[in-house]
């Protein structure tokens, strides 16, 4: 069974329940979550009286801080885009787009192991879904050659980088299918933005198709060490989806203070190309010692799994990790299929090359 730890953040440290370790479960990608020094910078150039409470109420009622448009239109200017409209969190936007944006004359074609939240947001749709398997353009243009013109749209639905397998999307080639079948391209760039790209746009800055994405939706709560996500698109599609986007109409708004503290970030991200750098190698470095070591891994990024195939041998493996100082837990059903069982090691920019040796050294100790 799974259960609520206590647990006490420390820099790139927590502290569960009495125990002190090396944090490998966190989704603060660039350590920005672990770096005093920018909250304490944020603090004393903000006006705090602005801040007030909570916003205690929807933004189409009177939660609409002015913070809010700031933020937005340095997305959209970011992006180069017309449009950005910021939500609540990556579930809000998730399972308020595809609902809101579809109808029961459009198929949605999507990969196999998009998030939860997208999964829901089909569910709720009235559209035709079909999930082609994980990463297999080839099945999804057959897909599209045999059903695109029974279809008023087509929304091809993809994450760019996956946040089990922290393997990649190839998004120049969904781009591609895109243009040829006429359909619109949406993808989650949760586990990318901050962390891929010159200026930590994520995957689609990476791969030159950012303009290509019809809707391009990210996440503050992983690399920006904030809260709530956004979603990058057109005017007409914007002003759409205040007026149909259920999570957005008749959620309560995001604090002011957290919605600041997210452009604060967000300025601040573009400039970190040596913490992308450095990420990028502590995350080739841990794969080829893991497989040197004749262990399983996958993926190209940040999130390195360690796949052992096994609950229980999931769960010990992540004990004896626990007990040597490093925090990394157990990945299981439903969250991956039967036989799918892993570790989800998340790297952190303000790990070190030292930290990474010693984790390799304990994985390949007991990891067959």
């Amino acid at each position: 069974m799974r259960r609520l730890r206590h647990l006490r953040a420390e820099g790139n440290r927590i502290v569960c329940e009495g125990r002190e370790m090396v944090n490998l479960s966190s989704n603060d990608y660039m350590g920005i979550g672990a770096d005093p020094v920018l909250w304490n910078e944020f603090l004393s150039s903000a006006d705090r009286n602005e801040f007030g409470g909570g916003s205690c109420s929807s933004r189409l009622l009177t939660g609409n801080h002015p913070a809010y448009a700031s933020l937005e239109k340095r997305l959209a200017v970011l992006y180069g885009a017309e449009s950005a409209l910021v939500f609540d969190s990556g579930w809000h936007a998730n399972v308020g787009l595809l609902p809101a944006l579809t109808s029961s004359k459009d198929l949605i074609l999507a990969d196999k192991l998009v998030h939860a939240s997208i999964i829901d947001g089909i569910r709720l749709s009235d559209a035709e879904c079909i999930r082609y398997p994980h990463g297999n353009l080839e099945r999804l243009e057959t897909l599209l050659e045999k059903r695109r013109e029974d279809y008023d749209n087509v929304f091809i639905v993809t994450e760019s980088v996956f946040s089990m397998d922290g393997d990649c999307a190839d998004l120049r080639r969904l781009a591609e299918l895109k243009r040829k079948y006429g359909a619109f391209l949406y993808v989650d760039e949760a586990h990318a933005f901050g962390v891929r790209g010159k200026r930590g746009l994520g995957l689609a800055e990476e791969q030159g198709v950012i303009a290509e994405i019809d809707f391009l939706v990210g996440t503050f709560g992983k690399a920006a060490a904030s809260q709530g996500a956004f979603a990058v698109t057109d005017d007409v599609f914007r002003e759409y989806l205040v007026n149909t986007m259920r999570p957005l109409i008749f959620s309560t708004s995001l604090p002011p203070v957290s919605v600041r503290w997210t452009e604060f970030v967000v300025e601040r991200l573009t400039g970190m190309e040596s913490s992308r750098r450095h990420l990028e190698r502590l995350g080739e470095r841990l794969r080829e010692r893991l497989t040197t070591a004749g262990l399983e891994t996958a993926g190209k990024s940040q999130i390195v799994p360690l796949i052992v195939r096994d609950n229980r041998k999931a769960i010990a493996l992540s004990e004896y990790l626990c007990e040597n100082g490093f925090f990394v837990l157990p990945i299981r059903r439903p969250t991956v299929p039967p036989g799918g069982e892993r570790l989800r090691i998340s790297l952190t920019a303000s790990l070190t090359e030292i930290q990474i040796e010693t984790l390799s050294e304990l994985c390949a100790r007991i990891g067959r």
